[in-house]
């Protein structure tokens, strides 16, 4: 009997027979699974954490990795079928935000059961322009230096040619797949939304968060942390508490339809 294909794309770290809510969460650029496998820890004990691991990193290194978000999130539909016998949530930061928004959407498109919840992190509503300039085709010195702007990678990193010779062309589809994407209107969902991000961030404001709430038919809260656009690394643990408190509202059924 081959391996399900399922076993590719989900990691996850403590299965929860007993669990009521799954809580599935996308990856930004560059990011695998393995950067939500700690969050089990802090969630609530209803909650199955259901981390998705794209192709072209981690355990996925030789794979290809996807440069259209259409095919993405087509290709996900499937994947998730087998586990959305109980309710469950999204959560995305930046990339990972765009990716379960349309996820979201590709489910309704499909007639398929859709999450009850978005969690939507340092991502800028769809429906506004990216003001900053592409970055993907730039030269590596150039690209770099715009991670290191962003400050997801650490300087150790970034000055290990070894390794940035691993990481670039990842980091440079997933960029790719980000400035491709062209945004459609369709009607609102109807899972509400939650959305989190830096005080700081220089790369998504807090107005661009906040339009998310014309994306949703059902409530709409904004959270904001102190930090810029990874301040999911310096300020974990404000978010993590956030998060298993919207968690705990929707298993008690406070918003579940």
């Amino acid at each position: 009997m081959g391996v399900p294909e399922f076993s590719r794309w989900l990691a996850r770290p403590k299965p929860n027979g007993s669990a009521r809510l799954r809580l599935f969460c996308f990856p930004y650029a560059g990011a695998g699974a393995s950067i939500f496998v700690p969050w089990v820890e802090h969630l609530p004990l209803e909650v199955e954490l259901c981390a998705i691991q794209l192709p072209g990193r981690e355990s996925r290194y030789s794979e290809p990795s996807f440069v259209n978000l259409a095919c993405l999130t087509q290709c996900l539909i499937p994947v998730l079928q087998p586990f959305t016998d109980i309710p469950f949530v999204f959560f995305g930061h930046s990339m990972g935000g765009l990716i379960s928004f349309e996820l979201a959407r590709e489910c309704r498109r499909e007639r398929q059961t859709g999450p009850v919840h978005l969690m939507i992190s340092a991502c800028r509503a769809p429906q506004l322009p990216d003001p900053h300039p592409r970055i993907s085709q730039e030269l590596d010195p150039a690209f770099i230096d715009r991670l290191r702007q962003l400050g997801g990678t650490t300087e150790a990193v970034l000055q290990d040619s070894e390794l940035m010779d691993l990481l670039l062309p990842v980091l440079r589809a997933d960029f790719a797949m980000c400035e491709a994407y062209s945004y459609s209107f369709e009607d609102p969902l109807d899972c509400s939304i939650s959305v989190f991000g830096g005080a700081e961030d220089p790369r998504v404001r807090e107005e661009e968060l906040s339009a998310w709430q014309f994306q949703t038919s059902g409530s709409f809260e904004l959270h904001t942390f102190p930090g810029q656009h990874f301040y999911v690394i310096n300020s974990q643990l404000s978010l993590l508490n956030s998060l298993s408190q919207e968690l705990t509202k929707l298993i008690e059924g406070r918003r579940l339809p």
